[in-house]
């Protein structure tokens, strides 16, 4: 059995000619979707909204404002790493990876402010983790 060289093992998620492909073009799209997505939320948090509650008992109640600008910083990361995903950068799929994960746990924590947007934002966030993540098998180790 002869060892493949470096340069000619297929690169995960690139096809020929190095562009993003699979995996990797669907985990890009999606970070270029939630990051603008989040950027809205936090200009809503930021504005003081009234599409915003919670109940009194929360462990992680903070201002809207405080969440606006999380929001709104998340949303920026998620666009930079989606970016760098997108680009075939060597950091993009690290960068999408950390990015989504503080992405869904912030949605988890923003889940009693307004459900109806953080459970599937956190679904995203977390289908963009997997799909940066996943191990690809080379065809001679199936």
């Amino acid at each position: 059995m002869t060892a493949t060289p470096e340069s000619n093992r297929p690169r995960h998620g690139v096809s020929d000619g190095g562009k993003v492909g699979g995996a990797s073009l669907f985990a890009g799209a999606a970070l270029m979707l939630s990051g603008p997505l989040s950027i809205l939320m936090g200009a809503a948090g930021i504005a003081q909204d009234t599409l915003f509650s919670a109940s009194s008992g929360y462990a992680y109640r903070f201002g809207l404002t405080a969440w606006g600008v999380i929001h709104l910083v998340v949303g920026v990361g998620l666009v930079v790493a989606g970016l760098g995903v997108l680009g075939n950068r060597s950091w993009g799929r690290g960068a999408g990876a950390v990015a989504a994960g503080v992405s869904l746990i912030t949605q988890f924590m923003f889940v009693p402010y307004y459900p109806a947007w953080a459970i599937p934002m956190m679904a995203l966030d977390l289908m963009i983790v997997f799909a940066l993540t996943r191990l690809q098998m080379e065809p001679g180790n199936r």
